[in-house]
């Protein structure tokens, strides 16, 4: 059966165990991409719950004709937001669009490559979605519309904490709100990542730079921090990565040394990166043999933390 979810406008990159399924979504959309979109549209078994999909194909279409540009990214995210799907290898293997009316979003996932059905990701693009409609569009509830056949799709909401909302013959309703979403989060239930742990003073400190900071680094930032475990600055093991640590990272083939740093202390020529950059919310919470992927420069990234050299608290410096 067919991976395609429609629903209220629902994300950017989940961390995950390496074992597990990795989506991350991306916001630029190019004329390769266009091309990809209609042939998946073009496939039956991909369409066949998808209620609007000749007008999207036709959208697609008239979107490709009507400009020669490389990017058709604004054209793409009228009328709502839209996102390729990209698994651990950076191929695309489907889309969401997500569309906020008033405080609701509706989410629409496909899950195109019928190659990679079965393997959960759409469980794994849910994820996202759900992390870019409440903690970037800020929507109190999330839609998602599916067919009452659509059994992979079915499923993949179940997984992911959605309650059946209503239903009829026809399509089936279920909601997720922004206060379930963030009650699963601390709990760490439907989450493939393994749990990270931050002390009570970074996490406020952090929560007051969050509010301040823009950009997709800073959504996966407040992510990690809804998601984490709390505690004293006294009780965090002396293996974690905790503001202002140094740490040796193997990333990808390169092993580098990074001490994790606020936005106004960075300067990465000194190795100094900011919590608020790719690698420096990736590494925050975990510890001495951990290993993550992560968006990094607009490709997936294997991040292992090797060592932690130096910690604050374990040094007795509190004050940092």
């Amino acid at each position: 059966m067919a991976m395609a979810m429609k629903g209220f406008h629902s994300l950017q990159t989940s961390v995950v165990k390496m074992n597990k399924p990795f989506i991350s979504l991306c916001p630029e959309i190019t004329r390769e991409h266009a091309l990809k979109l209609m042939d998946w549209l073009e496939d039956e078994h991909v369409t066949c719950y998808l209620s609007d999909s000749r007008h999207t194909s036709r959208f697609i279409e008239q979107a490709i004709d009507r400009t020669q540009l490389p990017i058709l990214t604004h054209l793409f995210n009228r009328g709502g937001r839209f996102f390729m799907a990209y698994d651990r290898h950076d191929a695309p293997v489907g889309f969401v669009r997500l569309i906020k009316s008033g405080v609701n979003c509706e989410i629409v996932l496909v899950i195109g490559d019928s190659d990679k059905w079965g393997r959960n990701l759409g469980a794994s693009t849910i994820r996202e979605g759900m992390k870019l409609a409440f903690l970037e569009m800020r929507a109190e509830k999330l839609i998602a519309k599916i067919h009452p056949d659509n059994v992979r799709s079915l499923k993949a909401f179940l997984r992911s904490g959605f309650i059946l909302e209503s239903e009829t013959p026809a399509l089936k309703l279920f909601s997720m709100t922004v206060r379930r979403y963030l009650q699963l989060l601390r709990e760490g239930a439907g989450d493939d990542s393994s749990r990270i742990y931050i002390t009570e003073i970074d996490k406020t400190m952090l929560e007051s730079l969050i509010v301040l900071e823009h950009g997709p680094a800073v959504i996966e930032l407040e992510h990690e921090l809804e998601r984490a475990i709390v505690v004293k600055p006294q009780q965090v093991a002396s293996n974690v990565v905790t503001m202002n640590s140094r740490a040796l990272l193997q990333l990808d083939e390169d092993e580098i040394e990074v001490t994790l740093v606020y936005p106004e202390h960075a300067d990465t020529s000194l190795g100094k990166y900011s919590v608020c950059s790719d690698i420096g919310a990736a590494i925050l919470g975990y510890q001495e043999g951990d290993a993550i992927e992560w968006r990094v420069s607009d490709r997936t990234c294997r991040i292992e933390i090797r060592k932690v050299l130096y910690q604050p608290e374990a040094a007795g410096h509190f004050h940092l």
